[in-house]
């Protein structure tokens, strides 16, 4: 596509898999709208993209607010344009004995994976079934189909976001409205799963096999081929890990 076909907005996007997306579909001709927690972290690739002859916008928005996630549909939509593609990707990842999961902690997690996901994936559809079409996709991980050790709060909340995603593609694809659930069973080779693998093994992500991690590229290549699937063809959900992961 080399023609401005709309508006990808993309919600929790950070500087990894939201980055790597905002990217791909600006490459695609896209406007591109970056909403995450605080929108001047998203400036560098903001000022990148601008380079390129992009257009690209960053906005702040805490996607568990409902009334916040309204306003920032209602805002684009008016000003840059109709959303034809939303990411939802915001997520926290976070792991912790059984009895250390607090009740505070246990429903942050629910609240960011899944609760902000219905409600950005409400929001996208009720302007995108005014059109008749549409993308909207999830993000999902390993613990979206399993409940390990330590990953009661973020199991419960990735798992409780794929019935959402699954409830709203059987009810929104006879409407033409494609909805994906990218289900992500790696690592990501990003700079903080660098960290983490560090500080949890002391190994160099350097001192790994090559394609051990799954590249962020690999991840919005992945979701612009969902994207411009033929409505004959669709995938739901679809499952993406190197080849090397234990599965």
């Amino acid at each position: 596509m080399t023609n401005k076909v709309g508006v990808a907005l993309l919600i929790g996007a950070g500087d990894a898999i939201g980055a790597a997306v905002a990217r791909r579909f600006a490459e695609g001709g896209y406007k591109v709208c970056i909403a995450r927690r605080d929108a001047a972290k998203s400036q560098k690739l903001v000022d990148e993209l601008t380079a390129e002859g992009r257009d690209v916008h960053a906005f702040s928005i805490d996607a568990r607010q409902e009334a916040e996630v309204q306003n920032l549909f209602a805002r684009i939509e008016e000003t840059i344009g109709p959303v034809e593609v939303c990411l939802f990707n915001a997520g926290s990842n976070v792991s912790k004995p059984l009895l250390e999961t607090t009740e505070k902690l246990f429903f942050k997690a629910w609240e960011l994976a899944c609760y902000a996901g219905f409600l950005v994936g409400r929001e996208a559809a009720r302007y995108m079934l005014k059109r008749g079409h549409g993308t909207i996709l999830f993000t999902g991980a390993t613990a979206s189909i399993r409940g390990s050790i330590g990953f009661a709060a973020f199991s419960s909340a990735k798992f409780g976001l794929r019935a959402v995603a699954q409830a709203m593609a059987r009810e929104l694809g006879p409407k033409n409205i494609h909805v994906v659930h990218l289900l992500i069973d790696a690592g990501v080779d990003s700079e903080a799963i660098h960290q983490r693998m560090k500080a949890a093994t002391g190994i160099d992500t350097k001192e790994i096999p090559p394609n051990s991690l799954t590249k962020t590229r690999s991840i919005a290549d992945a979701y612009w081929f969902a994207h411009n699937q033929a409505r004959d063809g669709w995938t739901h959900e679809l499952d993406l890990r190197p080849s090397v992961e234990k599965w």
